[in-house]
């Protein structure tokens, strides 16, 4: 085929190949090495379907992400399911991210199940609270993560809420819990998870008065089959001390769900006097 005829070919073959989302798998910078601007943060929520696709492919998507902090849902340690593995344990060691924690919510298949973190900065003040929830639903839960970036003690709050459909009461029940749970925390803060519910729901708006939907403009992050559209169920909600920089939904076929990556920024600390006059409404 002569060279003319190539070309639009090419042409078209280029957006697609990166539109499919593969070159986002082709890194192979190591998680631990990088570097980032002062007060930059790259996170990364991901409900990983217990591995159920394989834990060495969601492993491969997170390396790709080269994410600082990782909220994990659906994880299980000990299962049968996992084959007695400790899937945190084995997906710090898969990505580099050396800190890690498991918080069970529940026992299934003869393991822990719940929500994990992992972290290449050090978790600190680690804490878990049980979601209120209607007798005999499986349990839910918030835990909590301090890490520190640039000298600054930044708050990471992680959850999966009761699942869709219906349970919207609960759903805004265990939103209220987690959105007074942040407001006593006066550090930066972050939240991350699997809400199951969408963005003009009443649980998640109650959220969003204090937090700002950092993946707003990203689309779905849960695939429906057939013609019905994809769901956006999965957040990265931040406080206003960070400022947004830029999101995407990886869509790689690793779980019933696609992971979303944010970059933010810490906003430089008030100055001391300033924030005096703030207070005191006095002038400068």
């Amino acid at each position: 085929m002569c060279l003319r005829r190539l070309l639009p070919i090419l042409f078209l073959m280029g957006p697609l190949a990166c539109a499919t989302g593969p070159g986002h798998l082709a890194s192979t910078e190591s998680v631990a090495a990088v570097r980032r601007a002062p007060g930059a943060l790259r996170v990364m929520t991901f409900n990983i379907q217990s591995g159920a696709h394989g834990l060495e492919r969601v492993a491969r998507v997170i390396r790709a992400a080269v994410p600082d902090v990782v909220a994990l849902q659906e994880v299980d340690v000990g299962s049968t399911r996992a084959r007695g593995l400790d899937q945190t344990e084995e997906l710090s060691r898969l990505t580099g991210l050396q800190h890690r924690a498991h918080f069970r919510t529940t026992d299934l298949y003869g393991g822990a199940y719940g929500i994990a973190v992992l972290s290449r900065f050090p978790l600190e003040a680690l804490a878990q609270y049980p979601l209120p929830g209607p007798r005999g639903a499986e349990p839910r839960t918030v835990a909590h993560a301090v890490v520190g970036v640039d000298g600054r003690e930044v708050s990471v709050y992680l959850t999966h809420l009761i699942r869709r459909p219906f349970n919207s009461d609960t759903r805004v029940r265990q939103s209220a819990y987690v959105a007074g749970l942040m407001a006593r925390d006066s550090r930066p803060k972050v939240l991350m998870g699997d809400l199951n519910d969408g963005p003009d729901s009443r649980s998640t708006r109650l959220l969003r008065r204090a937090l700002h939907d950092v993946a707003a403009a990203t689309g779905g992050t849960y695939p429906l089959p057939l013609f019905l559209p994809t769901l956006r169920i999965d957040y990265v909600l931040a406080c206003d001390a960070f400022t947004s920089v830029a999101s995407r939904v990886l869509r790689v076929d690793v779980s019933d769900h696609y992971p979303v990556v944010a970059d933010l920024r810490l906003k430089a600390e008030a100055e001391p006097v300033v924030a005096e006059r703030a207070a005191t409404g006095t002038a400068p």
